[in-house]
């Protein structure tokens, strides 16, 4: 019984010295993309004018999930994204309908699956997972990029979309005068 009795009381001692350990520790930063909806980002885009970036992916895509962990939870990147762009994940095959400028998009049953059909307009009828899609302040296509990407190859990318390079220089010449924080 005294066994019992000065155990309990160690695991007592443990947690509370535990708990205040926790609680004096500072917690980090949020850190990450902070996505949006379409729907969100689109709010967002008329009070603040700012391209938006699409993460198209699905549930069942590998490299989606290698992207994610990899790239989007890289510091540098999340910074570039939540700072220059409006970050949305879009699932390419959600079954619910999207308003996207005027227009209804809804999802299509093909073969033992389907696709939603504002995720084959974005991606040019290319339904290839990942693809990322870059939207203008207005919600006009600038560009999609399909495959997987790493940290610092998309980061290329998105500061040359993001800051409004791809405006005034060709991508071979902004790759040139790129300074990589990598």
């Amino acid at each position: 019984m005294k066994r019992l009795l000065f155990s309990a009381m160690a695991l007592a001692g443990v947690l509370a010295v535990t708990a205040m350990t926790l609680i004096d520790r500072p917690q980090p930063a949020e850190s990450g993309v902070q996505w949006l909806t379409l729907e969100e980002a689109m709010k967002k885009a008329e009070k603040e004018k700012r391209p938006i970036f699409i993460d198209v992916y699905t549930d069942w895509c590998g490299w989606c999930k290698v992207m994610d962990r990899e790239t989007f939870s890289d510091p540098t990147v999340a910074q570039l994204l939540n700072e220059k762009f409006y970050p949305v994940k879009f699932n390419g095959e959600q079954k619910e309908d999207v308003v996207f400028k005027g227009n209804t998009y809804k999802y299509v049953t093909s073969g033992r699956s389907g696709y939603h059909e504002l995720a084959a307009a974005m991606l040019n009828n290319q339904l290839s997972y990942p693809t990322v899609v870059f939207l203008d302040e207005d919600f006009n296509m600038i560009q999609p990029v399909a495959g997987y990407r790493k940290a610092p190859e998309f980061h290329m990318i998105a500061q040359f979309i993001g800051e409004g390079h791809f405006k005034t220089m060709k991508w071979n010449d902004w790759q040139k005068s790129y300074q990589s924080p990598y």
